[in-house]
């Protein structure tokens, strides 16, 4: 998904030469915390609220000039490099230009949000299993294949190092929701299991015991 595939247009650009309090009011009508700054037909920043509300209503935005936040993304990037920016540099948007400087319109928080939400299938049915590994003995190939020996296979695999003890982090997302019998293959292959989430086998066997009992007790 590129950035330019996310722009909402809805939001409207603000020009240097107007004046605080009319940001002010813009950001009130569309709910956010900052607005794109056009001087001379050229992206120049983002102005937050805060700054705003620090200053002379009666100003003119080129006084914040120094202020705007300059951090915007082309059209033809990665729509992850603006979740990156958003988060760097806490933005309720994302100014997206194009190669001379334009803009061409903003990414809101909530649309960056809802796409990592699909880019990492959280709304797909399945397991989580979280792995810690040193980073020399970190194999993608053996995962997968421990993994697809329970007749299931990975549907989201992310990784990060652990700054406090330099260990790789591994986020697995399977496509079964019942994992007992992944963790007890990773466990029987000395890997650290940091967190899992699922229903397990012993679950489904007490439901089922359950819904047993409860027949047997309307009968």
């Amino acid at each position: 998904m590129l950035a330019s595939q996310l722009i909402n247009t809805h939001y409207p650009a603000i020009n240097l030469f107007d004046r605080v309090s009319f940001a002010l009011q813009l950001m009130e009508d569309y709910d956010v915390q900052h607005l794109p700054v056009l001087g001379e037909e050229k992206f120049a920043g983002l102005v937050s609220k805060d700054d705003l509300l620090d200053a002379d209503e009666n100003a003119f935005l080129s006084s914040l000039e120094n202020q705007l936040i300059k951090t915007s993304v082309k059209g033809k990037e990665y729509f992850l490099s603006a979740v990156k920016i958003a988060s760097q540099d806490q933005l309720s948007l994302v100014a997206v230009v194009n190669e001379n400087q334009e803009l061409l319109g903003a990414i809101t928080l909530v649309s960056l949000l809802q796409n990592v939400s699909t880019f990492l299938g959280i709304e797909e049915p399945g397991g989580l299993i979280i792995l810690e590994i040193d980073k020399r003995n970190f194999s993608f190939g053996e995962i997968s294949r421990l993994i697809e020996t329970n007749d299931a296979y990975i549907t989201q695999l992310n990784t990060y190092t652990e700054t406090e003890t330099g260990l790789v982090i591994v986020s697995i997302k399977i496509n079964k929701v019942e994992v007992s019998d992944i963790v007890a293959t990773f466990q029987r292959y000395d890997y650290q299991i940091r967190y899992y989430f699922g229903e397990e086998q012993f679950t489904n066997e007490l439901k089922e015991n359950y819904n047993h009992l409860m027949s047997y007790l309307n009968m």
